[in-house]
Formats: structure tokens, sequence, C-alpha cells
């Protein structure tokens, strides 16, 4: 009880502000037919039953399942079961990510369908998935992390170069996005399960930078797509 207290006062917070700002601006400025105003508070409200129903089952299910995943597979001691299964998880995850449907479904609409919505939601996946299993990588092969994001973000900025101009905006988004309420928490807790068997000692500075790494895949694997598409 006490976690879904705690969930619903996280929800009213971070809903309150922006609802409380469009109020003002209804009475002050902008002036939206009733009916449009009506259809806007009784969305805030669905959002915000929604996110905590969501927020809840994130914690109740996602999260114990994730830190379980990440403990049992370094028990069988070999190495690219542990990276497989760190890609595929990665990839699902993404796959069912709300926030990165929101942009696949904006930027299919924007485009006119050149580029659909799967196409991108498959990319920005299968970016998150390979990024992923290359923290798993980190993790067992105990590589610096400064390193990883040199190299990664080293591949962002020369694909930059090459990328036509309307992706480079897309690719960045891609990579914000992957940082939601499913994404994160899974990913986080899987790291959390891995560090804590492989390197009990230091499992909780293991875990941190895993969700850094996570966002280059989207923007690198976005690039690509756009060079393809260019």
């Amino acid at each position: 009880m006490e976690q879904f207290m705690e969930t619903v006062k996280e929800v009213v917070f971070a809903v309150l502000p922006i609802t409380l700002v469009i109020v003002i601006l209804q009475f002050t400025l902008i002036w939206l037919p009733p009916e449009v105003f009506i259809q806007f508070l009784i969305g805030v409200v669905m959002v915000s039953v929604g996110l905590i129903l969501f927020l809840v089952g994130v914690h109740v299910g996602l999260l114990p399942v994730g830190e379980m995943i990440g403990s049992i597979l370094p028990k069988s001691k070999k190495i690219w079961p542990i990276i497989t299964v760190g890609f595929i998880l990665g990839f699902v995850v993404t796959v069912a990510e709300p926030d990165v449907r929101v942009l696949a479904q904006q930027i299919d609409n924007v485009s006119g369908g050149e580029i659909s919505q799967m196409v991108l939601i498959s990319s920005v996946a299968l970016g998150v998935g390979i990024f992923v299993a290359l923290a798993m990588a980190r993790i067992i092969f105990k590589i610096r992390l400064k390193w990883l994001l040199l190299g990664g973000y080293s591949v962002v900025f020369l694909l930059a170069a090459i990328t036509p101009n309307t992706f480079i905006p897309i690719s960045f988004d891609a990579g914000g996005v992957t940082t939601g309420p499913m994404t994160v928490p899974f990913i986080l807790a899987l790291g959390v399960g891995v560090a804590s068997v492989l390197r009990s000692k230091s499992s909780s500075s293991d875990s941190f930078g895993l969700v850094a790494l996570a966002s280059i895949g989207p923007i690198i694997s976005v690039q690509i797509l756009g060079v393809i598409y260019g």
C-alpha cells in the first residue's frame, strides 16, 4: 500500500504542473473551445490513472523479473548466453516502450508514411538491443565506461557528417525516448542482477551507465537508417 501511495504521489507531482499551466493559459490567453478544454481535463485524469497502474505494474512485476533474470544468467558461467539474452531483452522491451511508439507514429504521420512506424521502432529497438548486449559485456570484461561512451559518441558525430539533415534530430529524439518508464527500470534491474553476481563488491557502480549506453544505440541506428534512405 505504501508503494502504491508513493506512486500516486509521484504521478500527481509529474502531471499537476503542466495541467496548471494549461488551465492558466486557458483563462488568460488561448481560450480553447469549452468542449476541447473538457476533453483535455478528462485526458489528464485518464493519463494519470493509466500512469499509476503502469508504474505499479513496473514495480510489482517488471523490476523483480529483470533483476531475477540478471542474477540467474551469470550462474551458467557462459558469456554468450548473457550477451545474447541482453540483446533480446533490450530489443523486446524497447518495442513495448510507449514513448518510442509515440515518436514513431508522429514521424510516420509527418513523413506521409515514407518512414513507417514499424521500420523506425525496429531500428530503435535494434540499437538498444546491441548496446544493452555491449553493456553486459562491459560488466563481464570489466571495460571502463568512459571508453565505451567515448567510442559510441565518436561514431555518432562521425555519422552526423553523412546523415541527411532531416534524420539528425530524429536520431537524437530516438535516443531520448528510449529512456522511458518501460525501458529504464528493466535495463537497470537487469544490470543490477548481472553485476551483483559477477562482481558483488562493486555491483552498484557496475549497474550505472547502462541507460547512457542504451541511449547511444538508437541514435546510431537511426542515423544509419537515414544514410540508407538518403
